[in-house]
């Protein structure tokens, strides 16, 4: 698995580059996000675009990488497929937990005029 990263407005933008979001996956992605938010991150956007696999593994990696921000940040998903769009609606992690866009500048236009956490 691979992660392409940019700042764009104060917001990191990550492009997870890898199809399968699971046990073999899901720690090095959380290793990823924690480095990002010990350097400082608060607000993530994260490019979920060439994920076509997601499994329990996956979900929790999201999951505690949003804990490691601490309530200081924010963290939301973008460019879903249908099955991860599945996922996190049987889940119901689309409700109330990540706000999810259909487009990266709808992401990043989003948590750019939110209020900076703090």
């Amino acid at each position: 698995m691979e992660f392409v990263n940019r700042t764009e407005q104060d917001i990191t933008v990550v492009s997870i580059r890898g199809q399968r979001m699971d046990a073999a996956a899901a720690p090095q992605f959380k290793g990823h996000m924690v480095d990002l938010i010990q350097q400082g991150g608060t607000r993530f956007v994260l490019n979920l675009e060439a994920v076509d696999f997601m499994d329990s593994s996956g979900l929790a990696s999201l999951m505690s990488s949003m804990k490691t921000l601490g309530g200081h940040g924010e963290m939301v998903v973008c460019c879903l497929g249908d099955k991860v769009r599945k996922l996190f609606a049987i889940t119901r992690l689309d409700r109330g937990v990540f706000r999810i866009f259909a487009t990266e500048v709808e992401a990043v236009t989003a948590l750019s005029s939110s209020a900076k956490p703090g």
